[in-house]
């Protein structure tokens, strides 16, 4: 099969639409299939797993860089001839390249990721909002299919009465994230210097520092006796927490991949998340891998992801006492956090990555062949 995937974002960026479009590319490899990387211009590699990567122009926002339409989108679409385009996250580049696989004949898989709707929403923009959700509907009917991380994203695009939806989750590494861990030098290291009287609880955050992630809601945790707080990850609003949670025994780690991140997990005694917009919750998997009793938010994807009182607990993101209250039972009882880290990992065993990319594929071979009724099927046309 030959795929062309046409992404958002990709290396040397990192975050969870680069990491889910690595897992794709890997698994593509070692299953033989063919593949191209279609990206903003931010200095990424030449290749990937042997694949080419070619970058179109892009902008600035927010540190990130953000593809724009370019003729040149649907030039190396149309000379590689896939047999399926993939649109991780799409927004500009990938409105741009689901258009261009109408126009050529192509099917195209869209992956629904980032709730820009609910940034818009967020940020008080006003009718930018709603333009925004507009523009979302408009870029998803176009692809053959639409694939969403959890039933929060499924109602969503429902309620806006975009077409052709399925459910498809996100893998995790099972041996990178393992309980295991906890016995590695370095996350004994790092444990010892999270614990200064050597019995501290350490309650750990892992994500991006950014306004939708509310980071800054680790100040309900005031109070808590016998924990230290510890966060992973860096961005605009390390400040704001760092204000919010004056006086608190927390630690920032900045941010930590490979070995050092699987360190960070297996440091943890509770994983804590924040954010209400997670369209799926990668980190939460990632903990329960590694064996963490799991508290997010009642909202979005973690309501997939965490069984409340089995796995771990849901809070209501607008009763800060709910949560203080949720983190103080978990400190308090050794029992309670070992019961609910060892279901989260057995809820995980099935989500590996090589099952996930497996259904993926299937997802593609489900659009290849079907005629398109709302989009003119076309020639495929090569360009030189």
């Amino acid at each position: 099969m030959r795929v062309a995937i046409v992404t958002e974002s990709f290396l040397p960026t990192v975050n969870g639409v680069t990491n889910s479009v690595c897992k794709v590319l890997d698994h593509l490899a070692r299953e033989g299939h063919d593949a191209i990387v279609i990206c903003p211009s931010a200095h990424a590699p030449s290749s990937y797993r042997g694949f080419p990567v070619f970058e179109v122009p892009a902008a600035r926002y927010r540190s990130f860089p953000v593809g724009l339409p370019n003729l040149l989108v649907q030039r190396l679409i149309a000379e590689f001839d896939p047999d399926v385009v993939h649109a991780a996250s799409p927004f500009f580049l990938g409105a741009q390249a689901i258009a261009a696989a109408n126009r050529l004949g192509i099917p195209s898989v869209a992956i629904f990721q980032t709730d820009m709707a609910g940034y818009a929403k967020r940020n008080h923009l006003g009718p930018a909002t709603k333009l925004t959700w507009r523009f979302v509907k408009w870029v998803h009917e176009g692809a053959s299919l639409t694939l969403v991380p959890s039933s929060a994203s499924m109602d969503d695009l429902q309620n806006m009465g975009v077409p052709r939806l399925k459910r498809w989750a996100r893998g995790v590494d099972l041996e990178a994230f393992h309980p295991n861990n906890r016995s590695r030098p370095g996350a004994l290291a790092l444990r010892e210097r999270l614990r200064p009287n050597g019995d501290e609880v350490v309650v750990g955050y892992v994500g991006r520092l950014a306004p939708e992630k509310q980071v800054e809601r680790l100040a309900a945790l005031r109070g808590v006796p016998g924990i230290h707080l510890a966060v992973v990850g860096d961005g605009p609003s390390e400040a704001s927490i760092a204000r919010a949670t004056d006086g608190m025994p927390l630690t920032f780690l900045g941010r930590l991949g490979g070995e050092s991140l699987s360190e960070a997990y297996a440091a943890f005694d509770i994983f804590l998340h924040t954010g209400t917009e997670e369209t799926f919750g990668q980190t939460l998997q990632e903990a329960h891998a590694g064996g963490l009793p799991v508290v997010a938010p009642r909202a979005g994807g973690p309501i997939d992801l965490v069984a409340d009182g089995v796995d771990g607990y849901l809070y209501d993101p607008e009763d800060p006492s709910e949560l203080h209250q949720l983190i103080e039972d978990l400190v308090e009882s050794e029992t309670l956090r070992l019961r609910f880290g060892e279901a989260g990992r057995r809820a995980v065993l099935g989500r590996t990555w090589t099952n996930v990319c497996g259904e993926l594929v299937k997802h593609y071979e489900s659009v290849i062949g079907v005629p398109r009724l709302a989009v003119p099927t076309q020639r495929r046309v090569r360009l030189s």
